[in-house]
């Protein structure tokens, strides 16, 4: 069977797709496209419940993700075109290409996530920024939008320690007050996803923009 056969043009391409990442990697500009992804959830923080299971499962963040991709792409591309070579031997064709992709696929995954893990081991780790919830609270927010009022809390954003802006939801803390729009509060506590805070009387203490 050739290698060039249509039958396995979806691991061809990913085998074109690693080797892009590869000069990526050793051009420096890997390092860039990194940076560029790294972008928070909308709260600015790392995403729990099913989630953080399912990129557990994958072993998505055990090591950069350029590199968690280019070892998804080397198991989804050896596996069809070793697998395509078997079943032409076998049954005197391979499969067709869509069918190949979609069983390599469901084999490249689990064996990527166990491939990663030993890898993510040894290599460096970054230092986070991740952040928990509560350690936004005694921090400056600036109300974004719309009223905040009690039982209806308004987006505010808040500058956590690494220099880093999240968006929260905020309500007074004095169920008779409102915080408006361009208001800056200081977060006294916290409920589920809700921020508490009072206003800056004093003009001085309001957040840089």
């Amino acid at each position: 069977m050739s290698l060039l056969a249509s039958s396995n043009l979806p691991f061809l391409l990913a085998l074109v797709a690693l080797a892009v990442i590869a000069l990526l990697q050793v051009t420096g500009l890997g390092d860039v496209i990194e940076d560029a992804g790294d972008f928070d959830s909308p709260d600015g923080l790392e995403a729990g419940g099913f989630g953080e299971a399912l990129t557990t499962l994958l072993g998505l963040g055990r090591v950069p993700f350029l590199i968690w991709l280019a070892s998804l792409l080397l198991a989804f591309g050896s596996i069809g075109l070793i697998g395509q070579s078997l079943i032409a031997d076998m049954f005197g064709a391979p499969l067709s290409a869509g069918w190949a992709a979609l069983l390599a696929g469901v084999a490249a995954v689990p064996l990527n996530s166990l491939a990663v893990r030993p890898l993510g081991a040894v290599m460096p780790k970054d230092e986070t920024t991740a952040i928990a919830l509560d350690d936004l609270v005694r921090r400056d927010a600036e109300i974004q939008i719309g009223t905040a009022r009690a039982g209806s809390p308004a987006r505010a954003k808040v500058i956590d320690l690494h220099g880093q802006a999240h968006f929260v939801m905020v309500e007074p803390h004095d169920a008779t007050t409102e915080l408006r729009t361009g208001d800056t509060v200081l977060l006294v506590r916290r409920e589920g996803q809700t921020f508490y805070g009072v206003r800056y009387e004093s003009p001085l203490l309001g957040l840089d923009s």
